[in-house]
């Protein structure tokens, strides 16, 4: 059986997240199922699968065997699964690596929900409706099970739950992960995100699951989670030190990458507000509030890095020489931190030009402040050092109002940063026009 590919959407940022149009799809949900020599557990999970399925879910399904490159019995069954069941499809690669079997399916597949589970069927399949539910109601982008979630029901061994939870917590403190739970073996997402995600991740193997969340995350993305009841399987066959070996190289990796800017996050975006009448607002800065927070902040540490550079210059130059230094050095900061935080342009294209328009902008600043200080000392008398930082509080205040107007209306212009989303370079797609006739199927 050849299945088409489904067209290609423009590489521009994502649509507003709406309701599936599912009369519009023969199949709504693909459930892929990853295998490596798994001959005694894959027709026991895909039978029971089916079943559930065919009782609980409302629409078209479709179940995918995966098989990684197993030197068992597993493509026989497959196999055989294929040929007596109108709703699995068996797909056989020559490679091993689970990120790799899920990307090559997913990208294959037209189903508009994309899932995968574990063979030995660990998670409740109660939990599958809800789900993939927000997916189809256009609530959410991406779905995961969650066995870290307080309502979840977990039996396990001491010794994963340790790594498990060594491992989320890891996350937590170098990629600034939200999610509760990376490695739980059920998971979803809508077939118009994963178009767009699955090229910018680069992971074949089990950390796969964790760079498509950070990815989504970063991106904005909406992800939903689902405590879900869990058991263990004893015979589980992942080796722990070495996965967790490989995933801490993983984190290092893409946190490296999100510190570049090296991916195009900008690809995921999708408007704020689903609300049609959210988009007919007309006249309305965008994303003002969210630019505010993130101005202040950045105005606090830099007005911080300013005064402690000030006091230090100050020890061996006058207030004048030691207030340009500190300002200069604090605005190109300034500049680079709203540039990419506060205002959301990443890469390097006119950073140049930016760094330049900031420097005007340091320039009212310095004669707002350089003025205040000329005040002081034209008052009369010597003044203290506290009444000099004082004053350029003061001053700085009045210089950080009118240095955030600037920096919306000249710098970064609400035309400019939409000209960086949809300019952005993408990387090509790995799906390359493939259909699934380029795989070599399970024999029947």
């Amino acid at each position: 059986m050849t299945t088409t590919p489904p067209p290609r959407t423009p590489l521009g940022s994502l649509p507003p997240r709406e309701h599936l149009r599912l009369g519009q799809s023969a199949t709504v949900l693909d459930v892929v199922i990853p295998v490596h020599n798994e001959e005694r557990d894959l027709e026991p999970c895909v039978r029971r699968l089916r079943e559930h399925l065919a009782r609980t879910f409302p629409y078209r399904f479709r179940i995918t065997i995966a098989d990684n490159a197993s030197t068992d019995r597993t493509p026989d069954v497959a196999a055989r699964l294929d040929e007596a069941l109108d709703e699995v499809t068996a797909v056989r690669l020559e490679q091993k690596g689970r990120g790799r079997a899920l990307r090559t399916v997913w990208s294959l597949s037209e189903a508009p929900v994309l899932a995968y589970m574990d063979v030995d069927l660990s998670t409740d399949l109660n939990a599958l409706l809800p789900l993939v539910a927000p997916l189809i109601s256009g609530h959410s982008d991406l779905a995961i099970g969650s066995r870290l979630s307080r309502s979840a029901r977990v039996v396990r061994g001491p010794k994963r739950e340790f790594v498990s939870r060594m491992y989320n917590l890891i996350l937590r403190g170098s990629l600034a992960a939200r999610f509760s739970d990376a490695q739980c073996g059920f998971k979803a997402i809508r077939g118009d995100v994963a178009e767009r995600l699955l090229p910018m991740v680069e992971d074949t193997g089990w950390f796969f699951d964790t760079e498509l969340l950070v990815l989504a995350e970063r991106a904005g993305l909406r992800i939903h989670e689902v405590p879900v009841d869990w058991i263990d399987d004893p015979q589980s066959t992942v080796h722990i030190v070495r996965t967790a070996a490989d995933d801490l190289k993983g984190v290092w990796r893409v946190g490296r990458a999100l510190a570049t800017g090296g991916v195009p996050l900008d690809r995921l975006v999708r408007p704020f507000g689903d609300d049609p009448r959210d988009r007919e607002l007309t006249g309305v800065p965008g994303g003002l509030a969210r630019q505010l927070v993130g101005f202040c902040a950045v105005g606090g540490l830099s007005t911080l890095l300013y005064l402690a550079l000030f006091s230090l210059f100050r020890l061996g130059a006058g207030a004048q020489l030691a207030n340009a230094a500190a300002l200069l050095v604090s605005a190109l900061a300034n500049t680079a931190a709203n540039r990419r935080l506060t205002f959301g342009v990443r890469g390097r294209d006119r950073a140049v030009r930016h760094q330049a328009q900031g420097l005007v902008v340091f320039a009212v600043g310095l004669v707002l402040t350089s003025g205040s200080l000329a005040a002081l000392d034209a008052a009369g008398g010597t003044a203290s050092h506290g009444t000099e930082l004082a004053v350029l509080v003061a001053a700085n205040l009045a210089a950080t109002v009118l240095r955030f107007l600037l920096f919306r209306a000249w710098v970064f212009p609400d035309r400019e940063r939409r000209d960086d989303l949809t300019a952005a370079p993408h990387p090509s797609h790995d799906r390359n026009d493939l259909t699934r006739n380029d795989l070599t199927r399970s024999a029947r």
